[in-house]
C-alpha cells in the first residue's frame, strides 16, 4: 500500500513536466519560465518533506497517507482552470508538491514493520514508488491524447480510490512511539544529529543524480548524440527504469552487507562510468552501457543509503531525519543540471561536468566505506 501510494502521488507530482511542452506553446513561455514551471512543484515536495516527515512522527501514516493523498486531489484538478494562466499554473505548481512528500511519509511506515535484517530490501520495494515520476513520464502524454483535461481526471480518480483504500487498509506499528517534543523540537533535534547530514550528503549524490539525469538526460542525449526527442525520451525513460530496479537491490544487498559498504561500492562504479563518460564514447554501444552501469549504480545507492537510515536513526524520529535527508536528496538533483548547461555554453564539451561527477562520487564513495562503516547495525 506504501508503494503503491508512493507511486501515485509521484505521478501527480510530476503532471506538469510531460505537459510542459504544451504549455510552453499555450502560454508563449521562454526556455526559463518552462523551466521555472517543472521546477516549482519538485522544490516544494522536497522541502515539504521535512515537515511531513516530523508530522508523520506525531501522526503516523496511518493518518498522513489518506491525508495528503486526498489533498493531492486539490491541485490535481486545479490544473485545468489554471491551464491558460502562466501565474496561476504556478500557484498550482506549488500546491502541487504536497506530492512529493509521501516519501517522508512511508519510510517511517515500512521501517517499523520490518526488522532490521530485512529493512533494506523492504525499504528498496517501497523506494520503486519513485518509478510514479516514469509512469508519469509515458502516460500522461498519451492520456492527454484522448483529450487534454483527461490525464487530470484519471490521476484524482486514482487518488480519490487510494485515499478511501488507505484509510481502512494502512496500520501503523502497535509499538509506534509517540513523539512528547513539539514539531520544531524535533526537528531541531534531526537537524543536531550529524548523521542526518552525512546520510543527505550521500543520498544527494545517489537520488540527486537520478533527479538530474531524469532532468538532463533527454537534453543531453539531444544536443551530444543528436538524438530525436523521442529516441532522447525513450533511453532516457530506460535509465530511469534500471534506477527504480537497482533500488531494491541496493536494500537487499543492505541486508547481507553492511549498507555503508554497498553505497561505497556503488558510487565507485558510478564514479567510474562517469569517467569513462567523459571521454565521449559512442552512443552504441560505450556510451549506452556506460550510461546503464551508471543508473544502477545510483539507484543502488538510492536504496542503499536508507537502508542506512534505518539502522543509525532512532525509531522515533525516523520520519524527521527521513524528511530532512529526502529534501536534500531531491534538491540535490537541480545542482548537476545548472552546471552542466553553464559548462556546455561555455566549453561546448560535456567532459567537465562528468569529471565533476566523478569527483563526487568517489568523495562519497570513501567517506561512506571509511567513516560510515565503522556505526554499529541496529
Amino acid at each position: 500500500m506504501a508503494t503503491v501510494g508512493f507511486g501515485l502521488t509521484f505521478w501527480a507530482w510530476n503532471l506538469i513536466s510531460p505537459m510542459s511542452g504544451a504549455y510552453k506553446d499555450r502560454l508563449g513561455l521562454s526556455s526559463f519560465e518552462q523551466s521555472l514551471l517543472v521546477a516549482v512543484p519538485v522544490i516544494v515536495g522536497s522541502l515539504g518533506r521535512v515537515p511531513v516527515g516530523a508530522l508523520t512522527d506525531r501522526f503516523g501514516a496511518r493518518v498522513m497517507f489518506p491525508l495528503v493523498s486526498a489533498f493531492t486531489v486539490v491541485p490535481v484538478l486545479l490544473l485545468i482552470p489554471a491551464k491558460d494562466s502562466f501565474a496561476a499554473m504556478l500557484v498550482v505548481g506549488f500546491l502541487l508538491g504536497l506530492g512529493g512528500t509521501t516519501f517522508a511519509i512511508g519510510i517511517p511506515l515500512v521501517n517499523s514493520w520490518f526488522r532490521p535484517a530485512r529493512r533494506g530490501l523492504a525499504l528498496g520495494v517501497f523506494g520503486m514508488g519513485m518509478g510514479g515520476v516514469a509512469l508519469s513520464g509515458y502516460f500522461t502524454p498519451r492520456i492527454a491524447a484522448h483529450g487534454d483535461d483527461l490525464p487530470f481526471w484519471v490521476v484524482a480518480a486514482a487518488l480519490v480510490l487510494y485515499a478511501a483504500l488507505a484509510a481502512v487498509l494502512i496500520t501503523d506499528h502497535p509499538d509506534r512511539q509517540l513523539p512528547t517534543a513539539s514539531l520544531a523540537t524535533r526537528l531541531g533535534r534531526a537537524g543536531r544529529l550529524k548523521v542526518t547530514w552525512e546520510l543527505s550528503a550521500l543520498y544527494a549524490i545517489g537520488f540527486g543524480g537520478i533527479v538530474a539525469f531524469g532532468v538532463y538526460l533527454p537534453t543531453y542525449l539531444k544536443t551530444w548524440y543528436a538524438l530525436s526527442p523521442t529516441d532522447a525520451g525513450t533511453k532516457a525513460a530506460g535509465f530511469a527504469l534500471v534506477t527504480v530496479v537497482f533500488r531494491p537491490i541496493g536494500g537487499w544487498l543492505s541486508d547481507r552487507v553492511h549498507p555503508a559498504a554497498v553505497t561505497s561500492g556503488a558510487l565507485g562504479l558510478a564514479a567510474l562510468t562517469a569517467i569513462v563518460q567523459s571521454f565521449d564514447p559512442g552512443l552504441a554501444p560505450g556510451g549506452t552501457i556506460a550510461l546503464l552501469c551508471m543508473a544502477a549504480a545510483l539507484g543502488t545507492a538510492s536504496g542503499s543509503v536508507f537502508a542506512l537510515v534505518s539502522q543509525v536513526t532512532p525509531q522515533r524520529q525516523v520520519g524527521s531525519v527521513t524528511g530532512i535527508v529526502g529534501a536534500v536528496g531531491g534538491l540535490g538533483g537541480f545542482v548537476p543540471p545548472l552546471v552542466m548547461g553553464a559548462i556546455y555554453s561555455a566549453k561546448h564539451s560535456y567532459s567537465i561536468g562528468f569529471m565533476l561527477l566523478s569527483d563526487l562520487a568517489l568523495a562519497g564513495c570513501v567517506y561512506a566505506y571509511g567513516r560510515m562503516r565503522t556505526i554499529d547495525r541496529g
